[in-house]
């Protein structure tokens, strides 16, 4: 039952971070050029881990987030069965938000100012695979660098780690956003893809390969540098 109640808990983490972070996109759009809904969009996705944090943190450790689960089932602070629960659970949350946003916005008849239900995309880095692989790992990098570190017991910090994470997955939206629309979450990226493409819109799922990968590169780096530079610490 326990694990059962992690699964629901990431599952409706995933979904609220979807609904309301790439719906705010579908909303107000994305254009650095206008800057508003670019701004809009960083904090939105950023405040949803805020609170969700604080909602079902107690619950699962709110990950939301297969590059988080990673990372920690690399530092052996998950096993593999959750880590597996995880991963299903955070997908289907994210599909269920993504499904949410597209029959919401077609029953009221609302345009997607995103045009694949906020999914995410190479257009900023000119189509550049290359490029598009290395963001996300370095945004992803830094974004989980940030979790390892203020949810760590020697750090102390646990009664502000969702604010801390919330406002770093902000930073790393207002880069990102302009780039590859940030991912630094394959669950948040497949979700809207797929039902994109269920909805005849194929664009998206091309390219959404790298956005599972990218993450996920940059979420084992980033459990191995801080295992390191943990371990290098706690030597001295």
């Amino acid at each position: 039952m326990g694990s059962c109640k992690k699964y629901v808990a990431e599952f409706i983490g995933t979904m609220v971070l979807v609904v309301l972070g790439c719906g705010t996109a579908m909303t107000v759009g994305c254009s650095a050029a206008l800057g508003g809904g670019y701004v809009l969009t960083a904090f939105a996705f950023g405040l949803v881990i805020v609170a969700m944090a604080y909602s079902i943190g107690n619950i699962s450790g709110c990950h939301i987030n297969p590059a988080v689960s990673m990372a920690f089932w690399i530092n052996g602070e998950l096993d593999t069965k959750d880590l597996l629960g995880y991963f299903c659970s955070q997908v289907l949350g994210a599909l269920a938000g993504a499904g949410f946003l597209k029959g919401v916005f077609a029953l009221a008849d609302i345009t997607d100012k995103t045009g694949g239900i906020g999914s995410n995309g190479l257009g900023g880095v000119n189509g550049s695979i290359l490029a598009g692989l290395i963001v996300e790992c370095f945004l992803t990098f830094v974004f989980v660098m940030a979790i390892l570190g203020v949810t760590s017991k020697k750090a102390n910090h646990g009664h502000v780690a969702g604010l801390v994470i919330g406002l770093t997955l902000v930073l790393v939206h207002i880069l990102g956003i302009g780039l590859t629309g940030t991912s630094v979450n394959p669950a948040r990226s497949l979700g809207p893809a797929i039902v994109a493409a269920i909805a005849g819109n194929t664009d998206p799922i091309k390219d959404v390969w790298v956005f599972i990968v990218g993450p996920l590169a940059g979420s084992v780096l980033a459990a191995l540098v801080y295992g390191f530079l943990e371990k290098k610490d706690e030597e001295k």
